[in-house]
């Protein structure tokens, strides 16, 4: 086994995918095993061989060749570090006088001190090519664009890899998402460079024009500059490939930093709703659907369909569960009637991969237009969402109430708020008190029936279609949130604290 440590200094990893224009903003991530013996052959050349103070075996060429069919006869392997996707947006002067450009520069953002390892499972190399090898790692000062300063030296350790060839990106067995599939640009070997070679030489013309960019060995078929493979019309440099690779899903997602080495219990998160426009406070139990779909598709994704949490799905909980499952509770917080907040709340907890599936909510969308960025902005406690959760003794409506029973004339609404507040322990309804209408922007009231009240899924028993807002005073203050009756638990029967 061969295995070779990569750390950034900088923090930063900057390389184009090949194919791929500069303003499409994507990072080539692992780093191209073509772009490494790249590099390789670039230090040769401009340390090595034009430079003195080595011994004159490494200025031999044959042995540089030697090197790189080696590395070339695997595919590597890597093992990840952490790292973060992101660029910086430069107006660039064109020769036009006065007229600029916007070019993205996308890099990967890593720690300095986390290793990217490259790995080839079954090359082992003989003494003289390890010496060069060594001696090229130690004089390797970039790779990928120049920002990319780079410490490389071999290690004869056995690493575990979690970056491999392949393309399937799914668990047969499981059903599990293992990776996702990213396309990296690598050499061929010495062997199948000689067979594709081959037929572009049957032609004595097209030999001739082509006999620049298809030299006979592979190494001087990797030290070709791109300025020679666009003149001759290249749209792939000979003796190379694109290769799959499976990486892992969050290879290049945020990781958000914590005091703890493991994500704690959590009860609580809270997303800013961003979008053009923003929903209605009408709409809330729409929108408390598609937050639910979306954490449901998201952990599908990382745990598989059949592994999600119950207390997410709400499906297959265990017998006298107390709504202890996911609330997804839309609300406003600014007083303009448009919902610009969610608040997703589990009384149970959730920690570990549960919570960081919570965490990397991103966006939601519905059938026929309408899509919203989810940014969080707090997860834990109550606390995150102080507008629904304060400790108060009065509470008032911002959805409707739809009465989960069916009204009779000894069990009237007023008798079934009590007896859902008496199931979850709450202290006793000191009052209750019915409002026709409730303020849900500054000049702009609202009655029930102005509210969507229907949940999406079809077949559901719902006594009440029509809906009521109430301001409840218990003997003494809770905590919230206080959400009762049907679909309480996607946006309707929500309540605010007045104290």
């Amino acid at each position: 086994m061969l295995a070779v440590r990569f750390t950034f200094p900088a923090g930063r990893y900057h390389a184009n995918p090949w194919g791929r224009h500069v303003n499409e903003g994507e990072v080539a991530w692992p780093p191209d095993p073509w772009r490494i013996l790249r590099a390789l052959i670039a230090t040769w050349h401009y340390k090595i061989k034009a430079a003195g103070g080595f011994d004159e075996s490494l200025r031999d060429e044959r042995l540089l060749a030697g090197l790189i069919e080696s590395l070339a006869s695997e595919q590597p392997e890597y093992q990840l570090p952490p790292a973060n996707h992101s660029h910086t947006r430069h107006y660039l002067p064109q020769w036009k006088a006065g007229s600029t450009a916007l070019v993205f520069d996308a890099f990967a953002v890593l720690d300095r001190a986390q290793p990217l390892f490259a790995v080839w499972p079954n090359v082992a190399l003989p003494a003289a090519q390890q010496h060069l090898l060594d001696t090229l790692l130690e004089n390797l000062g970039y790779l990928g664009r120049a920002e990319s300063w780079v410490e490389a030296q071999r290690v004869d350790e056995r690493i575990e890899t979690n970056c491999k060839p392949g393309d399937d990106p799914v668990d047969r067995a499981s059903g599990a998402l293992t990776g996702e599939v990213v396309q990296l640009h690598s050499p061929i070997s010495a062997e199948q460079y000689a067979v594709w070679r081959q037929p572009f030489l049957t032609d004595k013309k097209q030999a001739k024009k082509l006999a620049k960019t298809l030299p006979e060995s592979l190494l001087d078929a990797l030290s070709l500059t791109t300025a020679d493979l666009q003149k001759q019309g290249w749209s792939q440099a000979p003796a190379s490939r694109q290769v799959s690779y499976l990486r892992l899903v969050d290879a290049l997602r945020p990781q958000r930093s914590s005091r703890h080495p493991t994500q704690p219990r959590a009860t609580s998160a809270c997303f800013l709703l961003l979008g053009k426009p923003l929903p209605r406070v009408e709409d809330s139990v729409r929108i408390g659907e598609l937050v639910r779909l979306a954490l449901i598709r998201r952990a599908g994704q990382c745990l598989g369909d059949a592994a999600v949490p119950a207390v997410f799905s709400g499906h297959d909980l265990p017998p006298g569960n107390r709504h202890a499952h996911g609330f997804f509770l839309p609300f406003d917080t600014d007083g303009d009637g448009k919902l610009d907040r969610v608040m997703i709340h589990v009384a149970a907890g959730f920690e570990g991969q549960a919570r960081r599936i919570v965490e990397d909510l991103r966006k939601i969308w519905q059938r026929g237009g309408g899509e919203w960025r989810l940014v969080l902005e707090g997860s834990g406690g109550l606390e995150v969402a102080p507008e629904l959760t304060a400790p108060a003794a009065t509470w008032e409506s911002i959805t409707p109430y739809l009465h989960p029973w069916h009204r009779k004339k000894r069990f009237t609404v007023e008798d079934q708020i009590r007896r859902e507040c008496e199931l979850r322990d709450w202290p006793e309804v000191a009052s209750l008190h019915q409002l026709r209408r409730i303020a849900v922007a500054r000049g702009r009231q609202s009655s029930p029936l102005r509210f969507h009240r229907f949940r999406g899924r079809r077949g559901l028993k719902q006594p009440d279609r029509q809906g009521s807002f109430w301001r409840i005073r218990f003997s003494r203050p809770i905590g919230g949130p206080v959400a009762l009756g049907f679909a309480s638990h996607f946006g309707l029967g929500l309540f605010r604290p007045l104290d």
